[in-house]
């Protein structure tokens, strides 16, 4: 006899559908599974012979064969013992054989009967959803994470006697679900009020959320990076509801998404240690398998002591920085992963820390350069904002909090700024002034006269490239918008100027003198503000106000 039950694959980010076919025929008994499958879904006939057993079946001693098609995708893991099970169960007479129309079934298999859950859940239930199915079969493990989408059914099954007993009928307890709510995630134990000056600091951070512009900050030792860096994702906006269900999706096919929410309601903040490898970070394997940087999609990806990290690895951020996903391609298959996050990097100016306090530090110059440039210019130039945060004053840390840079009062503006760019890229899948295309920077970022010569004179000046010249326009529109301004200004430009070239300091071996990066950018940025009286960097929330 031959019966059919329909299952899902998880290829990249999605669930693909796969027809589990049985057929038991005459012939030497043997129980055979076919259709490009890994050794992990060949062992589902051991797992199922013995489940079937424990659950008082015998199966005839019969040829039986297990087709899972399209024959050729590749299947992988343990998600399809619970349908193979179904077909089986059906093709011998216990489950009638059309209990399962319009099913879908995922699950693994104890030898026991009971089921074990697995991941990849949301995005196989929405898959389902797709494809008209009115029902879902599923480890009890897994129900509270398949309630997260609305308009299916959802039956957790915990042993192989609730599938038997659902498809006679008989299964008391299914249920009817479809709220997309989850618990309050509560309050962030950290807030920007912890950092005592460093206004330029967090400033740079208020510009990095408000755009999702990627942001490189360097200083000494203790002086505040990493603090900065962690509190970003308290003034970061709330994900909408498609933001929620991208990243959910991604966690749910890697197992991390938590018990206690079906859907995220925060945005990621992943922070690797610097000894990452290529593979941990942009994800691959025999199977391709998302990495750190897809794990810190729509959220933030943490980079401390950039220069320590593998070269290599470091170039590798390139491609993904550019166009916001990362394409691996292994003999296992080709998948493509989002990766729109944003980045902070911070790092040491020299190898102890110190330069250029020459009290402190004795790093020589060619040592300073050579850990300067482990870091390329290449990837310099995808990172929006540079910002030198220097050692903490004492004055500031004896001062205590102002009482005005909190995260909540920054998220404020934020959020103010969020709704405008919502507002301006309605219908065209932008979210934030980072993701505008090359083809549309003319028609939403407009500058003023001003505006317009100033960046003229510091693009021949400071020699920018294309690149650098839309990510400047793309970060003084973030600035123009935190002040609510049409037109981006004089004063827009220049600041995103500012942190557009504020590199780290590198001595001169030759003359004796410290450069900013590039030679001239800190007479450059000297001239423009004592001709213009602009360019000075706002600083705190007060001033960007107006108060």
């Amino acid at each position: 006899m031959f019966c059919h039950v329909l299952s899902a694959v998880i290829s990249g980010v999605d669930a693909l559908p796969v027809t589990v076919e049985a057929d038991v025929s005459d012939g030497m008994p043997q129980f055979t599974i076919v259709g490009f499958v890994s050794s992990q879904v060949r062992e589902a006939q051991d797992r199922v012979r013995a489940a079937v057993r424990n659950l008082g079946v015998s199966l005839p001693p019969r040829r039986i064969t297990i087709n899972l098609a399209p024959g050729d995708l590749r299947k992988d893991g343990s998600r399809f013992d619970l349908p193979i099970a179904a077909a089986v169960l059906q093709a011998v007479g216990v489950i009638p054989g059309d209990a399962f129309q319009d099913t879908l079934l995922a699950g693994e298999l104890h030898l026991d009967g009971h089921t074990e859950r697995i991941t990849g859940i949301l995005p196989t239930v929405l898959m389902a959803r797709e494809q008209g199915c009115r029902v879902c079969l599923i480890p009890s493990g897994n129900v509270r994470e398949g309630e997260a989408v609305k308009g299916i059914r959802i039956v957790g099954i915990r042993t192989l006697e609730d599938l038997v007993a659902y498809g006679r009928g008989e299964l008391p307890d299914a249920k009817d679900c479809g709220s997309e709510t989850a618990a309050d995630p509560g309050e962030y134990t950290v807030d920007f009020a912890d950092i005592h000056g460093q206004e330029e600091a967090k400033r740079a951070a208020l510009i990095a959320a408000a755009g999702f512009h990627n942001l490189l900050l360097s200083g000494p030792p203790g002086s505040g990076k990493s603090m900065t860096a962690q509190r970003i994702p308290t003034i970061l906006p709330e994900l909408t509801q498609e933001e929620s269900l991208e990243i959910s999706r991604i966690y749910s096919i890697v197992g991390l998404l938590p018990d206690a929410e079906p859907l995220m309601r925060r945005r990621p903040f992943r922070a690797p240690h610097h000894t990452i490898t290529a593979t941990a970070l942009c994800g691959s394997g025999l199977h391709p398998r998302p990495g750190e940087i897809t794990l810190a999609h729509r959220g933030v990806l943490f980079l401390d002591e950039l220069p320590e990290m593998d070269r290599g690895t470091l170039e590798k951020l390139r491609q993904p920085l550019e166009e916001r996903r990362i394409t691996i391609a292994r003999t296992g298959g080709v998948c493509t992963y989002p990766a729109s996050f944003l980045l902070v990097a911070a790092m040491n100016p020299c190898p102890c820390g110190y330069y250029p306090d020459r009290q402190r530090c004795s790093c020589s110059v060619r040592e300073i350069r050579r850990y300067q440039a482990k870091v390329s210019q290449a990837l310099l130039d995808r990172i929006d904002l540079r910002c030198s945060v220097r050692a903490a004053e004492y004055d500031d840390l004896s001062a205590g909090a102002s009482g005005t840079d909190t995260s909540e009062s920054m998220r404020e503006y934020v959020v103010r700024a969020g709704e405008l760019q919502r507002d301006r890229y309605a219908g065209m899948g932008i979210l934030f002034n980072s993701e505008l295309g090359v083809s549309d920077i003319s028609r939403y970022c407009v500058m003023s006269s001003e505006a317009g010569r100033l960046l003229r004179s510091a693009f021949r000046t400071l020699h920018l490239s294309a690149r650098g010249y839309h990510h400047v326009l793309r970060v003084a529109r973030t600035i123009a918008d935190l002040e609510g301004a049409g037109v981006i200004g004089e004063s827009h430009i220049s600041e995103a100027l500012c942190f557009r070239c504020g590199e780290i300091e590198v001595p001169d071996s030759g003359t004796g003198r410290t450069l900013a990066g590039r030679e001239g950018v800190e007479n450059w940025k000297t001239q423009k503000r004592i001709r213009t009286g602009v360019g000075k960097k706002k600083t705190g929330i007060k001033q960007i106000s107006g108060s």
